[in-house]
């Protein structure tokens, strides 16, 4: 299978792409950016592979024949073999960065078959929507790297590198023998999640204790604690860091404002604990970051 028209502009047409892989046509990657609002309902031939880089989002949809529902955040992922329809796709938060690999429907039983000796016949996948993926999360983010510009031979070295990564790590977590969906177990009502959410958002600037918290969502500090890390994966205190870091890369991306404004409006406190938070979480400090984004 040859990629001929972008499969995100037909799939996501309320959705605007952002960033592309140029001259590699053996797979397609595209960052989108996505608004508030609902999908078409398509079903693609070839599997697709999507990951969130930057943002937070509840989404609801129907994949492979089930009504879900999940909190999109950075590291949430989706997997969705060729052939299986999605439909009624609702975004209800800003997704700046959300990444997109689509494979042609035999790469991944071929790769078995050539790179890991497996018969293609068990390399079929699974379906799997808003499960929280690390190492999809860094694959996309190596693939981030490589978009909108010409590739050296170099670059397509690295790429067959990461393609191969990619589909080790598909074999290996959701083939049809070795996928199970996670057991849902009881969490905060979507409704009080959601206010808490709002309050962070609110507040990034401000102190947020884990009390403030609890009390948006009318729980005790313990059970709220415990529920928020069920229902999103992180601890509270994590998820506000993660959040005063995306609200830090936007300003960055516009240039206006100086690094101590940035700490004191996103809730840091000071340049220096900005700094070191960041570069504890991204791996750059904000001024790295900004002259990449910036160029």
């Amino acid at each position: 299978m040859t990629f001929v028209e972008s499969q995100g502009d037909r799939k996501y047409r309320t959705s605007e792409r952002v960033g592309g892989l140029v001259e590699y046509s053996s797979l397609q990657v595209e960052l989108r950016r996505f608004d508030p609002g609902w999908q078409v309902d398509l079903t693609l031939e070839c599997t697709e592979i999507a990951v969130l880089l930057s943002g937070q989002s509840k989404i609801r949809w129907t994949g492979d024949g089930h009504r879900q529902e999940a909190i999109a955040r950075p590291g949430v992922a989706w997997i969705c073999p060729a052939g299986v329809h999605e439909s009624d796709v609702e975004i209800i938060g800003t997704m700046p960065e959300s990444l997109h690999i689509f494979l042609p429907p035999s790469l991944v039983g071929e790769s078995a078959l050539s790179n890991f000796d497996i018969d293609p016949a068990r390399a079929q996948l699974a379906y799997a929507g808003g499960v929280p993926d690390p190492m999809v999360l860094h694959i996309g983010q190596l693939f981030r790297g490589l978009l909108n510009r010409s590739l050296e031979p170099t670059d397509r070295l690295f790429l067959d590198g990461i393609q191969m990564a990619l589909v080790a790590h598909l074999l290996g977590t959701y083939s049809s023998g070795r996928w199970h969906p996670a057991v849902r177990v009881p969490t905060i009502d979507p409704k009080r999640l959601q206010r808490v959410f709002d309050f962070i958002e609110a507040r990034i600037a401000a102190e947020i204790s884990l009390n403030d918290l609890a009390a948006e969502a009318c729980l005790s500090p313990f059970h709220f604690a415990r529920m928020f890390r069920k229902a999103t994966g992180l601890t509270p205190h994590r998820y506000v860091t993660e959040r005063r870091i995306e609200a830090a890369k936007e300003k960055l991306q516009l240039a206006r404002s100086s690094l101590v404004e940035i700490a004191l409006d996103t809730g840091f406190g000071s340049q220096a604990n900005f700094t070191r938070v960041f570069r504890k979480m991204t791996g750059l400090t904000p001024g790295q970051y900004r002259a990449l984004i910036t160029g």
